[in-house]
């Protein structure tokens, strides 16, 4: 079955509140970047420290590689440990 992309952006990407999540990842990563701690194409992740995209604070940021970003530890029932 294909993914119907129109049909998520609409339910759930173009809302609000993920519109704003996604521009404060961009600008974590813009952060990074002209920080010299990424590079484009690095193949790398910035990750929140606290899981909280909206708070960019310098000390809430790290790069780590892209497994250990999209995923995280996780109990029997498939919530965050």
């Amino acid at each position: 079955m294909n993914r119907n992309y129109k049909s998520e952006y609409k339910n759930y990407q173009g809302k609000p509140t993920q519109l704003k999540k996604r521009a404060s990842r961009n600008t974590a990563r813009a952060k990074m970047v002209a920080g010299g701690v990424a590079k484009k194409n690095d193949g790398r992740d910035v990750a929140h420290k606290n899981n909280n995209p909206l708070n960019n604070s310098r000390k809430n940021l790290k790069m780590s590689t892209k497994a250990s970003n999209r995923s995280f530890p996780r109990t029997k029932t498939a919530k965050r440990k």
